[in-house]
């Protein structure tokens, strides 16, 4: 049985970790540094760092946040968000990242995904899907957090990029995304009965069985979680040393008040996974 891989995704607007609901309504949650650190000390497996708005202002602005952390933290890191071309993702691999992850660009030009998979290799490209489902029952691939409609059905183009030599699929339900509701198991089966590639599913998760049950239920290489994460460290942040008061630090300046759900440790999900017979990687560190 394949190990699966635990791996938080820290959405950045600015110099900020950012998280909202459906990948709006963005609450300013702190430096992602901290984030990122204490995760690779619990034992993440890879992270990933998305810029939010980058292909909406048509901006890429990770590349200092991607040197930074590189120098500490050894495990794969996969960059996404404003990367429209070999070139940005030369300089994205450069500055210190393992992987990039591309979606608006590739769906505007397919043939990227070729051309970058030809020159920096297959496992270096990671191909990103938001899926909303329609009122027919069907699937769509989405760009800008889900704002763009794209007329894509998911699952021919999860096959096409496969096809033109992504080594991974990044999919998020966008519909459950944030809403702690659980992964939508039926995108991820109907996707992964097509695709050959590896998986990491996110969007939704809420609570350790609804972990343990995408793990269960599907055929899926890796599970990738914001919310439930970050609200478990924010408390320990200390809003003075921000750097950036860009976006809305409303939630920052309340007490914290983490809502009624529960949040958890990565090292909370690693054994309660052991204890549910789960394979997962070791500790990195």
């Amino acid at each position: 049985m394949k190990n699966i891989r635990i791996i938080p995704r820290l959405d950045i607007k600015g110099p900020n970790l950012v998280k909202g609901i459906h990948l709006e309504g963005l609450r300013v949650l702190g430096p992602p540094e901290y984030y990122a650190q204490q995760y690779y000390d619990t034992g993440a497996d890879e992270l990933v760092y998305q810029d939010t708005v980058a292909s909406l202002y048509g901006r890429n602005s990770l590349t200092d946040i991607i040197t930074k952390t590189a120098k500490n933290i050894f495990i794969p890191l996969t960059v996404g968000g404003g990367i429209r071309s070999v070139e940005n993702i030369n300089t994205v691999l450069r500055a210190g990242a393992d992987k990039v992850s591309i979606n608006t660009a590739a769906l505007r030009d397919p043939k990227l995904i070729n051309k970058a998979s030809k020159m920096f290799g297959s496992s270096t490209i990671v191909v990103a899907i938001e899926a909303i489902k329609n009122g027919k029952g069907d699937f769509f691939a989405y760009t800008d957090n889900g704002r763009e409609y794209t007329g894509k059905n998911v699952i021919d183009w999860a096959i096409e990029a496969q096809d033109r030599g992504a080594g991974e699929i990044f999919l998020t339900s966008i519909d459950r995304e944030g809403t702690r509701q659980g992964f939508d198991e039926e995108l991820i089966e109907v996707v992964s009965k097509k695709i050959e590639i590896p998986i990491v599913a996110h969007g939704g998760a809420g609570n350790l069985q609804h972990i343990f049950d995408v793990i269960k239920n599907t055929n899926i290489d890796g599970i990738s979680c914001a919310s439930i994460l970050h609200y478990s460290l924010v408390k320990n942040i200390d809003i003075s040393k921000l750097r950036s008061m860009e976006g809305n630090l409303e939630f920052l300046n309340s007490e914290k008040n983490l809502d009624n759900n529960q949040n958890y440790t990565l090292s909370e999900i690693k054994n309660f996974l052991k204890k549910k017979d789960i394979n997962i990687r070791a500790n990195s560190k």
